[in-house]
């Protein structure tokens, strides 16, 4: 058998709470080298084990393989965006339907802009049914903005155009607009996206 050919242990069992434990902190490991790579690609199972301080036979007990622990880390990041979103919503009195949308937008920007790359994680990859299924994080994303929007039309904020098409014309806007600020020389200010969602989520009430 060669010898770079990784053979993957025995699973043992691990004591109550420890298998659990383990995991979250191989997610931990693998987020602090997302960040330091810059993306995906240089993440490795052997990179996050030095990063945790184990072996990498440990990680194969939570995740099978490289893809399965991207996709750990993603799901993570997934859950964690989706929760921002909605605890800026429900921080700002139920009564300011509007201003909830704006504290939704304006955490997936603070999201954005703080972490960019486990933001390029979240919005570049997932899993899908079919090459014609949505982008599982796109399709939540404008699932809660649509949702918002909804909840503006029905307290008297007239819409434009039905809330899903609010929550995508704007959801595009904004995505565009930060894909700009990550593309753009470094040094940009990030305060500047809160103004132009103020403008863009404007546009769509009547």
């Amino acid at each position: 058998m060669p010898d770079d050919v990784d053979i993957k242990p025995e699973r043992t069992r691990n004591r109550w709470g420890e298998g659990e434990r383990l995991r979250v902190e191989i997610l931990d490991g693998a987020s602090r080298l997302l960040s330091e790579l810059g993306g995906e690609d240089g993440l490795t199972i052997r990179g996050v084990a030095r990063a945790v301080g184990i072996a990498p036979a440990s990680i194969y007990q939570h995740f099978t393989d490289r893809t399965a622990l991207v996709q750990g880390l993603l799901d993570r990041e997934h859950t964690r965006l989706r929760s921002l979103m909605l605890a800026a919503d429900e921080a700002v009195p139920a009564t300011d339907v509007v201003g909830r949308v704006h504290a939704q937008l304006y955490a997936y920007c603070d999201f954005a802009v703080d972490n960019p790359s486990h933001y390029r994680l979240v919005l570049g990859n997932g899993p899908r049914t079919s090459p014609d299924a949505p982008h599982p994080v796109l399709a939540d994303v404008i699932e809660v903005l649509t949702a918002a929007f909804a909840r503006c039309d029905e307290a008297g904020h007239t819409l434009r155009v039905p809330s899903e098409r609010a929550a995508v014309m704007v959801f595009v806007g904004v995505y565009g607009r930060v894909a700009l600020l990550h593309s753009g020389p470094r040094g940009q200010d990030p305060q500047t996206l809160r103004p132009f969602i103020d403008e863009v989520v404007s546009l769509v009430f009547a």
